[in-house]
């Protein structure tokens, strides 16, 4: 019997890492290849990618790596698995354009990029694969429709229904519809906005909003923090400097980065002659200008949050200005931005936010979006993606409200494998998946082993004895130094006690012979971790040191 395999290596479950693997017989096509921002439980880390075991291990059988946009939970990994694979990418003009940055650093040379515009079908092996055009808070955005003799599949992406989009080009439902009403034997549907009722709003609604701002702040200096990929609200901004005299500047890597991206491609528009080097805000008019920002997250080394602490020596915070920071939290980042947001204050700058203007708008779909795309994709079997588990349930839970089968839909894990054909939907044997965890020194360096020890180093810091053994075997020194668990000049007692205690722990122990210095550490550290438990109730990493003299 034909069987498609769906191979689930990331965005189930979790937000972010999205990348979802389609196997029929000989052939494996790869959507999206995202990243994830690392939880407090991952010190030290910079970026998760996908574990893609699976794709190298059958590497000879992939014949493409389809993006749906240019947001990093889609693109984010590409760099660091393309180091692996060598597969031909398919994606919008700005979504490749933004890939290109990536390549660049990371020294990726000769990759095969494959422009693809709306209606786009691409060929791959067994598969085809169409661009069906979206909308959604970056340009460039598809769902995708896939066929191969087992099965089809629409894959909704990151989407909204968006009735008055800023470049007028509305996301193709009548299409949606027809593919519909071929058949669709299963759906993919992002989950993100679920437990949000009714409809988004436009982003025209934002232009609307930030026009009001404009003129209720004549003589003041705004400065606008937003998501540097969100090309339409950027557009939005420019072109409301233009229509009020302000000069433009743009702040932060990214931002930079995106924007010559973006131009470069013409996807947005700009006079030149109205853009400034922010390294020359300071010769202006302040009531002329409008500086665009990275850092509407509350990153810390964001150009807002290094503002906000007065750490960003080209633009000084003051009472006259007025921010904007166009976003909402991220769940998890709320701390970071309010805690932006009050230094913003005291710095007695008038900040307005989501809580208090339309100042942002999602780009994900609401619950009755969900429900239309459902009802027009008409899919005999259904799987809920991109989102956590409450997320995925309450997906569920919604379309079989709408008629569907409980038995005809699932809730797929990191790993799960998923055959499916027009007679069958069931899982199979699980796949290797999970995290690979990413810091300044490179890639799959952090195990679960290292992330431990920096939790603990983090958490009760770390007492090194160093001992000195002289030839006749006597302990000639002991030095104790400490990080992050005491003060030693404050604490010499104690400092006195740990001396005793590691040189209790060699004590009888004849070191004139040979004798396994691991033996004698590991003495010193039981003995050392009983004591301080016992002493002070504190477990710091122990670290003794033998040197021989």
């Amino acid at each position: 019997m034909d069987i498609l395999k769906v191979i689930f290596l990331g965005g189930v479950g979790e937000i972010g890492k999205n990348i979802t693997a389609f196997e029929y017989k000989d052939d494996i096509i790869i959507v999206d290849c995202g990243s994830a921002f690392p939880n407090i439980d991952m010190p030290g880390v910079d970026l998760v990618i996908p574990d893609v075991s699976y794709l190298t291990e059958n590497i000879n059988k992939i014949r493409g790596i389809f993006i749906t946009h240019g947001h990093e939970d889609h693109i984010g990994g590409l760099p660091y698995i393309l180091k692996q694979l060598d597969a031909p990418i398919y994606a919008s003009n700005l979504t490749l354009a933004l890939l290109e940055h990536k390549f660049k650093e990371h020294k990726l040379e000769n990759v095969k990029v494959n422009v693809v515009k709306k209606h786009s079908v691409i060929k791959a092996g067994a598969f085809s694969v169409e661009f069906i055009k979206v909308s959604h808070s970056i340009s460039g955005s598809f769902s995708l429709f896939i066929q191969c003799p087992a099965a089809t599949v629409y894959h909704t992406g990151d989407f909204k229904i968006d009735y008055a989009p800023i470049d007028g080009d509305m996301i193709d439902l009548p299409r949606i519809a027809e593919i519909g009403k071929k058949g669709v034997t299963l759906m993919l549907a992002e989950s993100t906005n679920i437990e949000r009722a009714g409809y988004s709003m436009s982003e025209s609604t934002v232009g609307k909003s930030l026009n009001s701002i404009f003129a209720q702040n004549i003589g003041r200096r705004l400065i606008v923090a937003t998501f540097a990929s969100n090309i339409h609200r950027i557009q939005q901004i420019i072109d409301l400097a233009e229509k009020y005299g302000r000069k433009v500047a743009f702040s932060g890597r990214s931002m930079f980065n995106v924007m010559e991206a973006a131009f470069r491609i013409g996807e947005i528009k700009y006079d030149k002659n109205n853009i400034v080097d922010i390294e020359k805000t300071k010769r202006l008019d302040a009531s002329n200008l409008v500086i665009i920002t990275t850092g509407s997250q509350g990153e810390p080394m964001s150009a807002l949050t290094r503002m906000a602490a007065g750490e960003f020596n080209k633009v000084v915070i003051t009472d006259r200005d007025t921010i904007i920071i166009s976003a909402s939290p991220i769940p998890g980042n709320e701390k970071l931005v309010y805690n932006v947001i009050n230094n913003l204050y005291q710095k007695g700058a008038k900040v307005i936010y989501e809580s208090l203007a339309d100042v942002h708008v999602s780009g994900h779909a609401f619950r009755e979006e969900l429900k239309l795309i459902y009802l027009l994709a008409k899919p005999k079997y259904f799987i809920p993606v991109h989102g956590e588990i409450r997320h995925l349930k309450q997906h569920m839970e919604m379309v079989q409200e709408l008629g569907h089968k409980p038995q005809n839909m699932l809730m797929a894990e990191i790993g799960n494998k998923i055959e499916v054909s027009r007679k069958t939907f069931r899982k199979a044997d699980n796949v290797t998946a999970g995290n690979i965890l990413v810091d300044g020194a490179g890639i799959g360096d952090v195990g679960a082993e290292v992330l431990r020890d920096r939790k603990h180093l983090s958490e009760d810091g770390v007492l090194l004895v160093i001992m000195g053994i002289a030839q006749g075997g006597t302990v000639s020194s002991t030095d104790i130094i400490t990080r992050g668990f005491i003060y030693a000049k404050e604490s010499t007692e104690l400092i006195e006690e740990i001396k005793q205690v590691s040189i209790n722990s060699i004590n009888g122990i004849d070191l004139k012979v040979s004798v396994d210095r691991d033996i004698l550490k590991n003495n010193i550290r039981k003995n050392l971790r009983n004591f301080l438990n016992k002493k002070i109730k504190r477990s710091p990493m122990i670290l003794p040191i033998i040197i021989e003299n």
